[in-house]
């Protein structure tokens, strides 16, 4: 593949968003839910998990609030109670400084990530894939001898 992106909440993010949606519109039961989560836990390790090592780009949001127990959660964290961690697997072309000025309130925690609030992320993809889409249609383009 070309350009491969992982989306991921935190565990317990999910474990909250499954419970909420489940019992709220489908009506489980706490314990039904639970169970669910419990079944697909060697599918999430083994399968599911591995798959973010080969991304190129990670989104991964972490919610701000209290989330220790997501089977007593009320509610599913907003976008704007979290900051969104963008990890690359290769930094080399990335232009960090146009991204960290565009991103406001945005910063490096390490060489090849950046934290931002979670309410950015529609405009963070925006920013990084535009221009690594442009290349690969350029790329295509003189692979094809246009």
């Amino acid at each position: 593949m070309d350009l491969r992106i992982g989306v991921v909440p935190v565990i317990n993010l999910e474990w909250v968003q499954k419970l909420h949606r489940d019992m709220s519109t489908r009506g489980y039961s706490t314990e039904a839910v639970t169970e669910t989560i419990l079944g697909r836990m060697p599918d999430y390790v083994n399968y599911i998990c591995p798959q973010f090592s080969r991304t190129h780009v990670n989104f991964q949001r972490v919610p701000m609030v209290d989330t220790s127990n997501p089977f007593i959660a009320r509610t599913v964290p907003t976008a704007d109670e979290s900051m969104l961690i963008i990890r690359f697997a290769d930094p080399r072309g990335i232009d960090f400084s146009y991204l960290l000025s565009m991103l406001h309130d945005s910063f490096m925690s390490r060489a090849n990530t950046i934290v931002c609030p979670g309410g950015k992320m529609d405009l963070a993809m925006q920013l990084i894939f535009t221009p690594m889409i442009w290349r690969l249609i350029e790329r295509r383009k003189q692979a094809l001898g246009h």
